[in-house]
């Protein structure tokens, strides 16, 4: 009768470990990014009265099952639940939440044990720094590359720092976008073919001096048939408004097809040309063939002369060189239309606000219009998540059952989730199970109550068999 009870008790027990699973669940069912716990019950060893006996074949007596009395149950997991939850969109720009396996990386400071949460729920400290709501550290790399492309590529083998928007140790003050040198500058468009030459006799080409305007016989400048305005930038981000005049000099038809001559003259303001930078413009000519395409094997007719730009020396900066690119011009019966379409180079420029990508890369955005990454999150995944123990504030460390955290992964890459930014995930508790869970435990829980009751009057009559 004893043993009624003490099963009872330990049934009382387990059920009361699992109402208070349940009430954490419920507790925590609007939690960002917190993952349910599940109990599960197992039998204790039975007290064996008599063992089993195999039948006699040869007196004919069957066999017989082992006589066992339970001793009760008790808790025999806790496990934790790492299905998804659902999405929040928020369109903060630094929430963010995983499409898929991975945790994000979080360490207090510079030092100190890795740990991991799916709670995306981040922000943005005075220096910079990119941290949880309790001023953990998120992590991730910093040091980059750009490719032939144009394409940003973080090294994944660096060890994992803190992510910082405003500095760090590779690219110094993000906050300000350093100046860039104008490299080249591509025209394209059309010279109109109707203008009249202002030089054709005898076939003479104007003087090629570069300090030279096209003149007439009696020293009258021509108006230029066409301007295209221009600015480029030295290595301190000045601004330097170049105009590109165009003349159509003259048709030369000594051969097989007439081909026409144009004169281009590049002019500035606080500047001049060379490496004395003396000279006040520049110039050159270009030649289209009778189609109005224009003709780029004649090497006396560059279609790509490298202009060599000096400022005055009162800027306190280098000469600088960018390659015009005129091959993209034509000749047809229309009116002109030339214009820059693609100009390097640029000022500097302030952070004013950022992004971050499905990738993992945050790209900062600056009032000069470029764009440069900030750094990229980084993601663990665990061979066993489940096996991760919990820490409070959505945090969980590695175990010796989930797996060593040997190295970081690019969000959405080697079975990484890829970010989905401006969302955060919610809790998994679904209510509907808590409270169907919560009905069970409560009638296991009363069940075994009542258990103790009758083993209690039970004993009670046996005291009173003697009177």
């Amino acid at each position: 009768m004893m043993r009624s009870m003490f099963s009872s008790v330990s049934g009382l027990k387990a059920h009361q470990t699992k109402m208070d699973v349940i009430g954490n669940n419920i507790a925590n069912v609007n939690t960002v990014a917190f993952k349910a716990s599940r109990v599960t019950f197992a039998e204790i060893f039975a007290q064996t009265v008599s063992g089993a006996s195999a039948p006699d074949p040869d007196t004919g007596r069957g066999g017989t099952n082992p006589v066992q009395i339970g001793l009760g149950m008790n808790v025999n997991s806790i496990d934790t639940l790492m299905t998804r939850g659902s999405l929040q969109r928020t369109d903060n720009p630094t929430d963010l939440s995983i499409d898929g396996e991975g945790f994000f990386i979080v360490r207090n400071g510079n030092e100190g044990t890795y740990m991991f949460t799916r709670a995306g729920n981040f922000t943005i400290d005075k220096l910079g720094n990119l941290v949880t709501a309790d001023g953990l550290n998120v992590l991730g790399w910093q040091k980059y590359t750009v490719d032939d492309n144009g394409n940003y590529i973080f090294d994944t083998e660096e060890e994992l720092t803190p992510i910082n928007l405003y500095e760090d140790e590779y690219n110094l003050n993000k906050r300000v976008l350093a100046a860039k040198a104008t490299t080249q500058a591509v025209l394209a468009g059309n010279l109109d073919a109707t203008n009249t030459t202002i030089n054709s006799n005898n076939g003479q080409i104007i003087d090629t001096n570069g300090d030279q305007i096209p003149e007439d016989g009696e020293g009258k400048n021509y108006d230029a048939h066409f301007i295209v305005p221009l600015s480029v930038y030295d290595a301190l981000g000045n601004e330097y408004k170049l105009n590109i005049s165009f003349w159509k000099t003259y048709v030369d038809t000594s051969g097989s097809s007439p081909q026409t001559i144009w004169y281009y003259r590049i002019s500035a303001s606080g500047a001049g040309f060379g490496d004395s930078g003396g000279d006040s413009a520049a110039s050159g000519y270009i030649k289209f063939d009778s189609k109005g395409k224009i003709i780029t094997d004649d090497s006396n007719y560059s279609v790509t002369p490298q202009i060599k730009v000096t400022p005055d020396p009162s800027v306190g900066t280098d000469s600088f060189t960018f390659e015009l690119n005129l091959g993209k011009l034509t000749m047809y019966a229309t009116d002109s239309s030339v214009k820059p379409t693609q100009v390097d180079g640029y000022p500097p420029g302030t952070l004013e606000a950022f992004s971050i990508g499905s990738d993992g890369v945050i790209v900062g955005v600056y009032s000069n219009g470029k764009q440069q990454p900030l750094g990229m999150v980084a993601i663990a995944v665990f061979d066993n998540a489940a096996g991760l123990q919990r820490m409070g504030n959505n945090l969980f460390i590695a175990t010796s059952n989930s797996g060593d955290f040997t190295r970081a992964l690019k969000p959405g890459t080697e079975g990484a989730g890829s970010l989905n930014p401006g969302t955060l995930e919610m809790s998994n508790v679904d209510l509907a199970q808590e409270f169907t869970e919560m009905i069970i435990t409560q009638r296991g829980f009363q069940a075994n109550s009542r258990v103790i009751t009758a083993s209690d009057e039970m004993l009670q009559e046996l005291a009173n068999l003697k009177r």
